[in-house]
């Protein structure tokens, strides 16, 4: 009961030390919410727009008033918003296999991108590697940034894309900013013009005042049921940029000849249309969470990605556990603390597209949803858990402590000083 006590004061002086930080990412929302809020009164949004299309979906008039408040918020010229776009994996291949033609190259230059998205360049029947797309990779520098000499080198080659990653997905490295994939698209554009910038914006929605379209990037996509999705989308995925790449992105999902004219939206529109309302919200909410799982856990003597007053490039929290069964501990607890099967039990296991055995606390409205307060590990060295989501603050907290309290059931980790102490 010790440990408790002292989980409770620690989070009581945790709250009082993000007070400024949840301050600015407040402004960050209201910023947010206007780009959104004059999107909708440009496209006119109306109630009519909110009933959805069945069969073909030929003139579905509510589907073109979202695409077109998806490319005036995110700053592209045309936007793909499809409940038959299944994942963020999914509208990244559209982008990819849209763009790429055999004897292409396609660069990489964050080094290994995650483990879905490699198994469509290479690892499975049908990726591009099969196409005669060659790849590849230019790994980071030692202290994670991306290695501009080495980038420069690749692009002499003319390659037609180059893929960026917002987020770090599961490594233990830092993101993308918009200020730095607006100094990559520079770069790119500087020595091989016509190369396209694919941007994977997944868990990155939101989390700054603008999206990779407005700084130069050809194209961007990611997921509904992550931050766009404002936590109600059911399913689906976006792809916004350059008119004529997100035509062909869309004829990969449809057919040539047919790409964004064809696709019902059923029942989904409305909450499509709404959820993306409310994303600026709830991606604050996540943030806020974030910021103080960031403080508690590194208090606690944790290393932690980012630090709590870092600068943050999506809404996904690190923290290095150290071993296997803290880590299962880390996920049993968050799932005990879910609205949805938290009297489930989870265990590491194999995963559609991943290498190693991955272990979800997952107790969401909608299945996989990680605008929902989730933790994700591969079970694997560092054995570090990435927190994300949170549709409430409040979740986050009692989710974060009782993780805490799962982890430490043998007392605090040895660091030297009590953790209760400024560091």
């Amino acid at each position: 009961m010790g440990v408790v006590r002292d989980l409770k004061l620690l989070a009581a002086e945790t709250l009082e030390a993000v007070k400024s930080l949840w301050c600015r990412i407040d402004n960050l929302a209201l910023e947010n919410q206007r780009r959104v809020l004059a999107a909708y009164h440009a496209a006119r949004v109306s109630d009519f727009h909110l009933r959805g299309s069945t069969g073909y979906g030929y003139g579905d008039a509510g589907r073109e008033a979202l695409e077109a408040v998806y490319a005036a918020v995110f700053g592209g010229a045309a936007a793909l918003v499809r409940p038959q776009i299944v994942s963020g994996t999914h509208a990244l291949s559209l982008c990819l296999y849209g763009v790429l033609r055999p004897g292409d190259e396609l660069v990489s230059v964050q080094g290994k991108p995650y483990d879905t998205l490699e198994k469509v360049i290479s690892g499975a029947p049908g990726a591009l590697a099969e196409w005669g797309v060659r790849y590849t990779q230019v790994e980071p520098l030692p202290d994670g940034s991306v290695d501009e000499g080495a980038v420069a080198r690749a692009l002499a080659r003319r390659p037609r894309a180059v893929l960026l990653q917002r987020s770090g997905g599961y490594s233990w490295r830092r993101g993308l900013r918009l200020q730095q994939i607006g100094a990559l698209v520079k770069l790119v554009k500087e020595i091989s013009p016509a190369t396209v910038v694919i941007v994977d914006n997944c868990y990155g929605e939101f989390v700054e005042e603008a999206e990779p379209p407005a700084v130069g990037a050809d194209l961007c996509a990611g997921s509904l049921i992550k931050n766009p999705g404002g936590g109600i989308a059911p399913t689906g995925g976006y792809v916004v940029g350059r008119e004529e790449l997100v035509e062909l992105a869309a004829s990969r999902l449809t057919a040539p000849g047919l790409g964004r004219s064809v696709g019902p939206t059923l029942d989904c529109q409305r909450l499509f249309l709404q959820g993306f309302f409310l994303a600026p919200h709830f991606v604050a909410e996540a943030l806020k969470g974030a910021v103080f799982a960031a403080h508690f856990f590194a208090r606690l003597g944790f290393e932690v990605l980012p630090r709590f007053d870092e600068p943050r490039s999506d809404i996904v929290q690190g923290i290095r556990l150290g071993s296997p069964e803290k880590l299962l501990a880390f996920c049993r607890a968050i799932q005990a603390t879910s609205p949805v099967d938290a009297h489930v039990r989870p265990e590491g296991g194999p995963l559609p597209g991943y290498q190693d055995a991955v272990v979800m606390a997952a107790g969401t409205f909608i299945q996989g949803a990680s605008l929902e307060f989730t933790a994700d590990a591969p079970v694997r060295e560092p054995y570090a858990v990435y927190l994300q989501g949170g549709l409430s603050k409040e979740h986050v907290i009692l989710g974060v402590i009782a993780a805490a309290e799962a982890v430490l059931d043998d007392g605090f980790p040895s660091t030297g000083d009590h953790p209760l102490f400024p560091l």
